[in-house]
This record gives structure tokens, C-alpha cells and sequence, in this order.
């Protein structure tokens, strides 16, 4: 496949964009509506959506009228914006997602594993990999990602931790990798797809953070490029669609179609937002009219914020990938910044950056910041950034840095006790919080963002589990999944 997307047709106008098209005619269109939504056409609206949003939002907010096709089985003009965004990305096939990345990701699991079946997935995925093993069955072989000690980041699953888990599990039905990470680490994607090829499984990515690779030549080979079998893309994450938008897309012969089409039936609304739908149509179009030139003046705002970082003592200006196992490539929209630097813990930087300097970040973890530099933002924001954290590190006491997000003695590959689903659906009992260590997890309770798990559905609660989960409630993260958000008692599966 050729190393930018959408080099592979040529031939296909981009420029068209047939569901915005289609939208925007039937707004248009003067009609006595006994359809839902009962707003009818924002005729209806609230008054203070009114004052905020106008009428126009109204009329687009329709539901599957004639002449809008149907997201389930798509005919006319989804499919023709499905297929245009097809062709764009890479893949041979593409599906809109109207749930996020989230329906995603959960109905590629659902599509390639049932219960009692193997996938190998990181130890770091996301929380809708959880909600796909409950919703399958599948049994989880659980990886560590690679970690690098010098930036305190994990990294992405290195190709030989896959091979041996192949070796070990050769019944393994799918391997699921994150690429990139949240703070834009990225794995060698086309070796693991080589590794993964040879057992003829296919290879599911959650591109989440992706969607923007290949538009630049300074940007990341994407996942498809680089030979994975599905990728699922948060389009609104990174260009420019409407939160929640996101696409599935998939290429080659190890995956049913219709097994994905029929998980997404059961993940998804069967009233879709078209306004979602429009927008995914209309960021493919922007990306395939203006996507290079866009992605140069996000990389050039990326590396004016590294050079006014640059000169801080101890900020690393990682711009080069690391020799750590699970790095090859980095995506320089990310800028991930030590809160150490600033004599302060993530979550207590992260306040004094919103309340002081007006700066929100992405991503926040007890020891970085992570800021995601897009195609919306400007000079005047990255200026806004760079003086704050200069003004924070200068006027504040340097602290020795400490590692709190990993635990360098966790075993490089574990299974559950129990499926997640078994775990989901077994008798359990609420007990103190610090007397759960050893019993099976109940929940599955993750700090938010990032959304990935300290506690799974299934696994032996250990110490450090425990101590990570105070740590970031006292530090005031914010941790979701758990019965008791006091975090007095956990539920556990009933011995």
C-alpha cells in the first residue's frame, strides 16, 4: 500500500461531500413534520438552546428521512460518503461511527472473538476493550507494554512480547494493539502486522489518537499503511468532525464484513445523529482537499512550542524516537510535559493552568501533562501555553521526579482468573477497600482521561493496584467505574 492515504484512487472526486449535501437539501425543504425529533426542525427547541445555537442546528437535526439513507444498511448517500472516506484512509472498507471510537473498538472485538476465545491485547487499553470482552466472552492475555524509565511513559506492545504470546496462545484468535498512545508513542506497527499475518489472525488497531497519520510526511505511517487489518479512528479527536465522531475502517481477508456490520447494530443507536454523520463526511473532504497543508501548520505550531520549551532546564525535547522497545515513531502534535518541572503534581497543575493562565490540557496523570496540538489551534494559543508553564517553572520550587503511574514488577504477560464477562455476571460482595487485595475484581475502574483500567474485571487485585487508586483520588483525578466513588469498598467477586 503506498505510504500516504488516499494515493491509492486517484481517480475518486474528493471534493464532493454527498451526505452534507443531502442534509443540508432536505433542511431545506418546507414540509409539515410528524416525524421525530419532536423539536421539529429547532422550532421547537428550548429557549436557551435558542439563544445559543439559533434555528440552523434545528433544521440539520433530522432523523433517517427518505433521501438520507440508513446507517445499518447504507444505500445511497452514507454509503457514497463511507466509500469517498474509504478511499481517503486506506482501507477497503469504512464504516461511520456515530458512538465514538468507543462502538468501535467494542464491536471489532465482538466481530473476531467469542466466548472462551483468546485475544491479545495490552495491558493499557482502553476501557471499551473491557466492555468488548464482557459483551464477547473472549479471555484476555494480557501484555505489558514497553516502558521507557528516562521520560516515565509506557510505550506501545514491543513485536517480540507478541511473538511469544503467539508462541504461547497459538489458538489466539485476534491481537489488539494501541497505536498510537495518548501521548503519541508509536509501536512498530508493520512488524507486528507481519507477526500476527503468520498465524493468519488478523491484527485490530485502536488508532483512536491516528486519524491525522499519513498526511504529512513528518506524521506517522498509519496503521493501515503499515499493514493492520482493521483500524478504528476518533475522527473528531485530531480533525475536524463533531465529538463522538469516529470511523472503523478495514482492509483484507481475514474479516467478515457483515460480523462487523451486525456488532455494530448491537453498539450503536438506531438513531443516529445525522449531524455526526455530516460532519465525519465533511472532515474526510477537508482532509482530502487541504489535509497536507493543514498538517504543516500543526507540525510548525508543534515545533514553535518545543522552542520555547527548550531552554527550561529538564524539559526533554522529544522529538526523536526512543532505542526503548515499543517506540519507533512519535507524533510531534502531542507535547507531553513533566509536572515535576513545575514543583507540582499533574492534577494540582493542571488546576493552576485553567483557574490562572486559561490552558487546558488533554491529558492528565499525576506526573504529565499531555497537550494535543490540532488543526483549530493557533499561534496565540501555543504562546499562551509556553509563557504559562515558563512563569510556573520559574516560580516554583523543583521537586526530585517520582514515578507513580508504573510498576516495573508487573509479569510481561497475564491471563485473568476469570473472563471479564464471567467476573461481570458472578455473585459479588462489597468489601474494604484495603482488605481487597487478592480477591477478583468485580469492576473495572479506571482514572478518566485516559480511560485505562487499574482494576479489570476478573484480576487479582494487587498492592500496588490499591496504591495507585488512592494516589490518584487524593491527588484529585478523577476515577470512574466504581460502586463506591468514595473508594471506602471495592466489589469483588464472591469467593
Amino acid at each position: 500500500m503506498d505510504r500516504y492515504v488516499g494515493t491509492n484512487c486517484p481517480s475518486i472526486d474528493q471534493q464532493q461531500t454527498p451526505l452534507c449535501q443531502a442534509l443540508s437539501d432536505m433542511a431545506q425543504q418546507s414540509s409539515a413534520a410528524f416525524h421525530t425529533p419532536g423539536h421539529r426542525r429547532g422550532r421547537g427547541l428550548p429557549t436557551v438552546l435558542l439563544e445559543q445555537l439559533g434555528t440552523a442546528l434545528g433544521k440539520l437535526d433530522l432523523p433517517e428521512l427518505p433521501g438520507l439513507d440508513n446507517l445499518f444498511a447504507p444505500e445511497s448517500v452514507i454509503q457514497e460518503a463511507q466509500n469517498l472516506a474509504a478511499a481517503l484512509f486506506g482501507a477497503e472498507q469504512t464504516w461511520f461511527l456515530t458512538n465514538g471510537s468507543t462502538c468501535g473498538i467494542t464491536a471489532a472485538i465482538l466481530a473476531t472473538c467469542g466466548p472462551g476465545d483468546y485475544i491479545i491485547v495490552p495491558r493499557n487499553s482502553h476501557t471499551s476493550v473491557i466492555s468488548g470482552l464482557i459483551l464477547s466472552g473472549a479471555m484476555p492475555i494480557l501484555l505489558q507494554p514497553a516502558f521507557d524509565p528516562v521520560l516515565n511513559l509506557v510505550h506501545c506492545l514491543a513485536p517480540d512480547a507478541i511473538q511469544l504470546a503467539l508462541a504461547q496462545f497459538p489458538q489466539t484468535k485476534a491481537v489488539l494493539v494501541v497505536y498510537p498512545t495518548y501521548e503519541g508513542v508509536c509501536g512498530d506497527i508493520a512488524r507486528i502486522a507481519a507477526l500476527v499475518h503468520e498465524y493468519g489472525i488478523p491484527l485490530l488497531v485502536d488508532e483512536a489518537h491516528g486519524p491525522h497519520f499519513g498526511f504529512h510526511p513528518d506524521l506517522p505511517q498509519s496503521a493501515l499503511a503499515a499493514g493492520a487489518d482493521l483500524a478504528v479512528q476518533s475522527t473528531h479527536k485530531m480533525l475536524g468532525a463533531l465529538t463522538q465522531a469516529a470511523m472503523l475502517h478495514v482492509q483484507g481477508p481475514l474479516l467478515e464484513r457483515p460480523r462487523i456490520s451486525q456488532a455494530l447494530q448491537l453498539v450503536q443507536s438506531t438513531s443516529p445523529n445525522y449531524l455526526l454523520l455530516a460532519s465525519l463526511d465533511a472532515a474526510r473532504q477537508q482532509m482530502a482537499v487541504q489535509g497536507q497543508a493543514l498538517m504543516e501548520e500543526v507540525l510548525t505550531l508543534a515545533l514553535r512550542a518545543r522552542s520555547h520549551l527548550q531552554n527550561i532546564q529538564g524539559y526533554s525535547n522529544w522529538v526523536h524516537p526512543r532505542t526503548a522497545s515499543g517506540c519507533i515513531a512519535l507524533d510531534q502534535t502531542r507535547l507531553n510535559f513533566p509536572a515535576y518541572l513545575c514543583g507540582h503534581q499533574g492534577y494540582d497543575l493542571d488546576q493552576i493552568l485553567i483557574e490562572t493562565y486559561g490552558v487546558m490540557a488533554e491529558l492528565v496523570t499525576p506526573d504529565h501533562l499531555t497537550f494535543l496540538i490540532s488543526l483549530g489551534n493557533t499561534s496565540s494559543d501555543i504562546d499562551q501555553l509556553t509563557v504559562a508553564l515558563h512563569q510556573l517553572v520559574q516560580a516554583s520550587p523543583r521537586v526530585s521526579q517520582a514515578l507513580f503511574l508504573n510498576d516495573l514488577d508487573q509479569p510481561p504477560l497475564s491471563v485473568p482468573d476469570l473472563s471479564p464477562r464471567d467476573a461481570y455476571w458472578r455473585p459479588c460482595i462489597e468489601i474494604p477497600f484495603l482488605d481487597a487485595v487478592g480477591y477478583m475484581s468485580a469492576e473495572c475502574i479506571c482514572p478518566y482521561p485516559p480511560g485505562i483500567p487499574i482494576l479489570l474485571p476478573g484480576e487479582q487485585i494487587q498492592v500496588q493496584d490499591l496504591t495507585l487508586l488512592s494516589h490518584i483520588k487524593n491527588s484529585g483525578g478523577s476515577i470512574t467505574g466504581c460502586s463506591d466513588p468514595s473508594l471506602r469498598t471495592l466489589k469483588v467477586v464472591r469467593e
